[in-house]
């Protein structure tokens, strides 16, 4: 059992709905928490900071915790919207493209939800992305 603590179950639970209702997506264990992937690219990552821990994550979240966190990717031009500078969100330096947000009793799990599918539409292959039922941009 890891001395860290886990994202709730709960939490994990409602991301797994949206995350593995993608064409060939697959869950897996991360170095911390839990991520999903199209082949081999992580699309959302979810990670619980607590008492500090991930260092990179608590920076980056400005917070100690306990709080569970989502990563995710959006298009470049998306992650400079003045909405990603602020709580819930915050910007993760290890990508230009990367997002994160705080998830809590007042998160909109629609909203997050279509974060994860853009995310996810960032980096699977057109072929995949085209069997989605979402509007054209």
């Amino acid at each position: 059992m890891s001395e860290h603590a886990s994202v709730p179950r709960e939490i994990l639970a409602r991301l797994n709905a949206i995350c593995l209702g993608l064409p060939e997506v697959h869950e897996e264990s991360a170095w911390t928490g839990v991520r999903w992937m199209i082949g081999k690219k992580n699309f959302a990552h979810a990670v619980m900071i607590d008492r500090g821990w991930p260092p990179a994550y608590a920076q980056a979240a400005g917070r100690d915790g306990p709080l569970p966190v989502l990563t995710f990717r959006l298009p470049l031009a998306r992650v400079a919207a003045p909405k990603f500078a602020r709580a819930p969100f915050f910007k993760p330096p290890w990508f230009a493209d990367i997002v994160g947000v705080a998830i809590d009793a007042h998160s909109d799990w629609d909203e997050l939800a279509d974060l994860i599918v853009e995310s996810y539409c960032v980096l699977a292959p057109k072929k995949l992305v085209a069997l989605l039922d979402r509007p054209r941009a």
